[in-house]
């Protein structure tokens, strides 16, 4: 596949049909990418009129409603791969897609929010999922294919009408045939807030610190499915020393986790949460539609068109 050189590359930057003019965070790479002499389109990633070989490359952005049919996507990346070069690769896309890389990262020596498994397969009873509550606090049920809080629900253990709706939520998801994370809710949530580390390029580009987006129980139509989320910035930060080493621990372990990863990736997302020892633990990995914050790290953008050009 014939690749054009950079200053006549047309690159296609994938959003969904609900923001088919990207999302506002993602105008500083539009600038950043025509100050270089690289045009770009923003094109709805499931549009079946899309001729994906006219690109040079395509990025994926703001494709945040393909949590609700995830096996399409999933051949939508391999499709494209095919035909363009696919930012990030396939292969890792496929694997970010359903949260149980979680797993991968915790065999990997890497501590992450603590979680229990729920899968449909076992069939669980109410008795079953209930035993899996943590005796006290609060915690959190969510699909493993989710975005932006999506299908997601906090509860208390110890009150007695909470636990039956979490119950509840839990067996909904696992009757449709999805996989389901109890997470405890570490209250750091609430009083510190998530730290993201962006890495454009496999280097730390910038930080900031994410508010907290669940008060309670998950209810049908209440910021659920069809509605698109967005993280609520609290302030651009530097990330401690600590959470800094633990995100390019698991930078750094990506090649071994997903197979075909030899080279950095474009763009990476950590997000971080102290534990009840103020210890950093990953919340999440996201490298394949995630918010960068490319406003709050004012050389971020400039650094990914860089890097972007350097692979066309």
């Amino acid at each position: 596949m014939s690749t054009p050189s950079a200053p006549t590359a047309r690159i296609a930057l994938a959003t969904c049909a609900e923001l088919p003019g990207l999302d506002p965070d993602d105008a500083p790479l539009v600038a950043a990418l025509e100050a270089r002499g690289i045009a770009s389109d923003a094109v709805v990633w499931d549009d079946p009129t899309v001729d994906w070989g006219a690109y040079a490359a395509v990025v994926i952005r703001s494709t945040w409603d393909y949590t609700e049919r995830p096996a399409q996507f999933a051949e939508w990346a391999r499709r494209v791969e095919h035909s363009s070069r696919l930012l990030n690769p396939a292969d890792v896309v496929t694997w970010n897609i359903d949260k149980t890389y979680l797993r991968d990262l915790e065999r990997a020596g890497l501590p992450i929010v603590p979680t229990i498994w729920l899968d449909p397969e076992r069939n669980l009873d109410s008795r079953a999922i209930h035993t899996r509550f943590p005796a006290f606090g609060d915690f959190v049920i969510k699909p493993t294919v989710s975005a932006g809080s999506r299908g997601t629900g906090r509860y208390s253990a110890g009150e007695t009408q909470s636990r039956s709706l979490a119950i509840t939520h839990a067996k909904n998801l696992l009757g449709v045939g999805r996989r389901v994370m109890l997470q405890r809710y570490l209250s750091s949530a609430d009083s510190v807030g998530e730290t993201a580390v962006v890495f454009v390029d496999g280097e730390v580009s910038h930080s900031v610190r994410k508010a907290p987006s669940l008060a309670g129980p998950y209810r049908q139509g209440e910021g659920g499915e069809g509605t698109l989320h967005r993280d609520v910035v609290r302030d651009a930060e530097t990330a401690s020393e600590a959470e800094l080493d633990l995100a390019r621990r698991v930078v750094a372990a990506l090649p071994q986790l997903v197979p075909g990863v030899a080279h950095p990736l474009l763009y990476t997302r950590v997000d971080l949460l102290p534990d009840d020892q103020g210890r950093p633990v990953v919340l999440e990995l996201e490298v394949t539609e995630p918010s960068l914050y490319l406003q709050q790290g004012p050389q971020a953008a400039d650094a990914f068109a860089d890097a972007l050009v350097a692979r066309l």
